[in-house]
């Protein structure tokens, strides 16, 4: 007798809270109106427009641009860590009075035993990749 299961499809797509937006869109669309709000309730409205522009465009785009097919969030915690993160720099010039004059061959003594040991890794590394190809093949 087998038991049958059902498998989850679809895991990685989210679930609708209010009409077409997400969870994470609706927390977006909130915050986004209540900044906007609190603005519009502590500056003047010459201020204001100048403020919530950039503020309701930043929480569109949050909510539904998605370059590359990933969301907005990404690309701003990816710029903000290459903001905040240390950069490393490395410029070599090319100085030709410093170039090596002759390469010496290095001689490397090779046991056979050595050589069987690395033989016998890769032909298990190699056996253990096809198994896992053709359990994927089959299922």
């Amino acid at each position: 007798m087998y038991m049958r299961f059902e498998v989850p499809q679809f895991i990685n797509i989210e679930d609708k809270l209010f009409g077409p937006f997400t969870f994470k869109q609706s927390i977006y669309l909130v915050g986004g109106g209540g900044m906007i709000y609190l603005i519009y309730r502590l500056l003047p409205t010459f201020v204001v427009i100048f403020l919530a522009l950039p503020i309701a465009a930043f929480t569109l785009a949050l909510v539904f641009y998605k370059p590359n097919g990933r969301p907005f969030i990404k690309m701003v915690e990816s710029w903000i860590l290459y903001i905040f993160t240390e950069k490393f720099y490395l410029w070599r010039q090319k100085d030709r009075s410093h170039a090596p004059q002759q390469m010496q061959p290095i001689e490397k003594e090779v046991s056979p035993e050595n050589t069987f040991k690395q033989d016998q890794q890769r032909i298990s590394d190699l056996a253990w990749s096809l198994d896992i190809l053709d359990y994927d093949n089959n299922q």
